[in-house]
């Protein structure tokens, strides 16, 4: 198994199943190490956040992990405060901004832009989002809240609801699930189903999974519902939007007729998709989620950084 000191995080299809279930070890660690010895893990190091879209939790959730690990965070929250207004390309941001830090946490909204960072970084750049296209860090926190909350990955029953064609949070966790054994089940509104390089990919793969309608009878035998909302900004109209718009809400009453343990994820922000009387139960696991997702962001720094082993 590689180091991953030095190394860029764009797509979890470049890492082994050997280096995910090492990162997850890496977030247990430093878990175990409690807040006071963690704190000086990445002591003197500086994290750049660079966000060129809109981000709350992903951001933030990269800021607090260096702020835990000891370590300082500059950045820029919106490109139109940044020379990028001014029209300075993407290499000549990254490539200024790597002389200022030692590590990069970025999102934009074009596909591809966080490997075409990467082309120009001398340090690690970690892809925290590009377009409809990829969320590793999202992933890799997801796979973390599975084996916390629900000890495996192999048999269990998976299904995404949701806006599954704009979804890059499901494109990316689908693919590395079908690694894992996941059965997966796929519900979206129409026109709103899986992309077909994610088919592909699943169907190469041998993944388990099907494409099915969404009925509230459909939760009866899933150990894990992972619930997405419409992405209205990724919408060619507002009239598409509106006519898929609550076409899905999972509320207690629909937990009714699932397992007593069913697991409910979202990546947030949520909409009106997840009812707030949800939010009181068991079942109701995604802020456990964003904190998960925080840990594994821990463990991504301080291992690129080469901090940990």
């Amino acid at each position: 198994m590689g180091s991953f000191s030095g190394r860029h995080i764009i797509d979890t299809a470049d890492l082994a199943t050997e280096e995910i279930l090492h990162l997850v070890e890496i977030a247990n660690q430093l878990q175990d190490m409690g807040r006071d010895k963690a704190r000086h893990v990445a002591a003197g190091k500086v994290l750049a956040t660079l966000f060129w879209e809109p981000s709350t939790r992903t951001r933030l959730s990269f800021e607090s992990a260096m702020f835990r690990l000891g370590g300082h965070v500059l950045g820029f929250s919106e490109a139109a405060s940044t020379s990028v207004a001014k029209g300075e390309t993407l290499a000549d941001t990254i490539q200024t901004v790597a002389l200022y830090s030692d590590i990069i946490a970025m999102r934009h909204p074009l596909e591809g832009s966080a490997f075409a960072a990467s082309t120009y970084s001398r340090i690690p750049v970690i892809n925290g989002g590009d377009g409809a296209h990829l969320h590793p860090t999202q992933t890799l926190g997801d796979t973390y809240t599975l084996l916390k909350e629900k000890g495996r990955l192999e048999g269990l029953r998976i299904g995404f609801l949701g806006d599954l064609l704009f979804g890059r949070t499901v494109h990316t966790f689908a693919r590395l699930l079908a690694r894992f054994g996941a059965e997966m089940q796929f519900f979206a509104p129409e026109g709103l189903n899986i992309p077909e390089y994610v088919r592909d990919s699943l169907e190469s793969a041998g993944a388990n999974f099907k494409e099915r309608e969404w009925r509230l009878e459909s939760i009866e035998d899933l150990d894990v519902l992972y619930v997405t909302r419409l992405q209205k900004e990724r919408f060619f109209s507002e009239e598409e939007y509106l006519r898929r718009k609550n076409s899905y809400i999972i509320n207690k009453e629909a937990l009714s007729k699932a397992k007593p343990d069913i697991l409910i994820l979202h990546p947030l922000p949520r909409n009106e998709e997840i009812s707030v009387d949800v939010d009181p139960l068991p079942n109701a696991g995604y802020f456990r989620q964003a904190e998960y997702g925080l840990q594994m962001r821990m463990a991504l720094i301080a291992a690129c950084l080469g901090v940990v082993a």
